[in-house]
Order: C-alpha cells, then structure tokens, then sequence
C-alpha cells in the first residue's frame, strides 16, 4: 500500500485504454460532468497507462466535454503499455497519480485494462473503478459493453451492402468481422444479416459440411452465400482461397477491420455509458473501490473487478443453431 486515503477523494482521474469503441466519449462526459456538479474535481489522462506513466494529464472542467456525447473514437486517445504490464510501472502509476492529487482513477476499456485496474488496487490499494469500454461484450457482470451495439449496427449496415453485390455477381462472400477471442460481434451480425455460416473462435467449424452445404444450395440454384468469420478464428482471404479451391465457385473475401470501431455512437451505447460514468463517480463518493459497474436486465450492477474480466458468450450456440436453421 502507498498510502492512498481512501475517504477523502477530491480528483477523479480518467482514462482510457485498450481499443477503443463508440460510446467512450459519453463515458468520459458522465464521469466529468456528475464529478463536477458533485464538487470533486477531474483530470483526463491521455493515452490510456502509457499515457499515465508519461504524465500526460490534464485539467478537466466543464466545457472539456463539450460536444462529444455523438463522437465516436475518445477525445482522450488510446494506446497499450509494455511497461505499466509490470509490476514497477503500476507503483510508478500510483506515485504519479498522487502527486497529480488524484485519489481515484475511473478506467474504460475492456479485458486487459480491468487487469490493469484491479491490479492497482489489489496489490497496490489505489482506488479504482472500471467501466466496460469494449466492442466484443466480453466483460462479466454486464449484459452489454458500451460500443457493442454501435459495432454490430455499423458491420451489418456493411453487410447489407455487399449482399447485395453477392446476389448480383453470384458469388461467395466471406466477411471477416473483428472479435480476436470472442464471437459475440460475428455471431449478431451473422444472425443479423441473415449469412448461411458463421464461424468464432470458441467453437471448431465443420469446414467440410460447410462445402456440401454450398454444393448443395448451388445444385438447387442458390446463387449467393455468405459467411461471417470473427478475426481470431481465420483470416478471410485465407478461406476464400479454401472455399474457392473445394467448391469450384468463385469466392471473395471483405474484410470489415477498424470501421467497425468508428462512427456515431448509437443511442443505446451514449445512455448506457451515460448511466454507468454517474455510478462510477457514485461508487467513489460512497468509498467503494475495485469496483466494475455494469448493467443487469436494466439495472445497475457491481461487481469486483478482479471478477469482471473475459466471459464467454453465454448465447452463442443457441444464436449459432438459429442461423444454422433458419438457412
């Protein structure tokens, strides 16, 4: 412990870290605004724990945030950090933060920042709060991550667009979609967008049934097909090149990338992360630290960070047997 006095916080430091998503910046608008009307005062840090360590730390007041509820990306930027993943840069975060004066830091981001955040307070004592910043929904204790929604509308409305192509070119279109670890993005856009196959890191595929299934549809005068495939399960050009070379039918590949992080922010992911920045700084003011505040059926929940980190889709095979049926 550094000596951290756990009941007289007067700054709330924010950052965010990891990839980015839609609805960051509504997060960093809540936290800041309810921090200020409650008299505490905020600091936004720059560039995520690399950005701590470098003391990239700046005064926030009202106007800090103005106009960026509807931006996409975060105003405070992101970046990864080789050395706060040590032990010794966590203890040089913590000096940092309090010879800013800040006594509790609210972390967006997904996984590997509540790592980060509950690793602060766990063996270091420093007050932290997380909130889920993370296009894949792969964060415990909450039915939704902020982004998520943005991510899924923003791929399908990509999808939609390149079936359209597929049925006037008759061909096959393999769509690789980001989710390096989780099939939560794939998995809703598939469903979405009505593909014949998806394909996510959490479940071995079928590729030869795969194939019959397109010979099949061919035969019968199908003329299109579509395939969703998350990042970390295969690479898009890859498959199409296999799909190509078993079927004899002409396949292309499209691969979604980082659009999928940008964009305007749905409403759904600016209220969520509205409602989740006033908690944090709810849960600060109470004295409740190491906490991840998320949402359960339309509630409000918290949970231990040290708890929060990577989940599975808990739908996925009834959504994946959905898409398998329906087609």
């Amino acid at each position: 412990m550094l000596g951290i006095n756990l009941n007289k916080v007067k700054r709330i430091g924010i950052l965010t870290s990891g990839g980015d998503g839609p609805g960051m910046n509504a997060a960093i608008r809540s936290v800041t605004r309810f921090a200020l009307n409650e008299g505490l005062k905020v600091s936004g840090i720059m560039r995520g724990y690399e950005g701590l360590l470098k003391e990239e730390i700046e005064d926030f007041d009202h106007r800090s945030v103005s106009n960026i509820i509807n931006r996409g990306g975060t105003i405070l930027k992101t970046a990864r950090s080789k050395d706060f993943a040590e032990d010794a840069g966590k203890e040089a975060a913590v000096k940092i933060l309090k010879k800013h004066g800040i006594g509790a830091l609210v972390v967006i981001g997904g996984d590997g920042s509540y790592k980060g955040a509950a690793r602060l307070y766990e063996k270091f004592g420093f007050p932290t709060i997380g909130l889920p910043g993370t296009i894949d929904n792969d964060i415990n204790g909450t039915d939704q991550t902020i982004g998520c929604h943005t991510a899924v509308h923003t791929a399908l409305e990509a999808i939609d667009k390149i079936r359209d192509t597929a049925h006037s070119m008759e061909r096959i279109f393999i769509i690789e979609v980001m989710g390096n670890r989780s099939g939560y993005i794939a998995v809703e856009v598939a469903l979405g967008a009505g593909a014949e196959e998806v394909i996510v890191p959490e479940r071995t595929f079928d590729y030869d049934k795969m194939v019959q299934d397109i010979k099949a549809g061919h035969q019968r005068g199908k003329i299109s097909w579509m395939i969703v495939v998350a990042e970390g399960a295969g690479k898009a050009h890859e498959l199409a090149t296999t799909v190509t070379s078993m079927t004899g039918l002409e396949s292309r590949f499209v691969v979604l990338g980082h659009v999928q992080r940008g964009g305007t922010p749905l409403g759904q992911d600016r209220i969520l992360a509205t409602r989740l920045g006033a908690e944090a700084v709810r849960l600060i003011q109470k004295g409740k630290f190491g906490k991840a505040v998320g949402i359960l059926q339309d509630e409000i929940n918290v949970i231990d960070l040290k708890d929060a980190t990577h989940k599975e889709f808990r739908h996925l095979d009834s959504f994946i047997n959905l898409i398998e049926t329906l087609n």
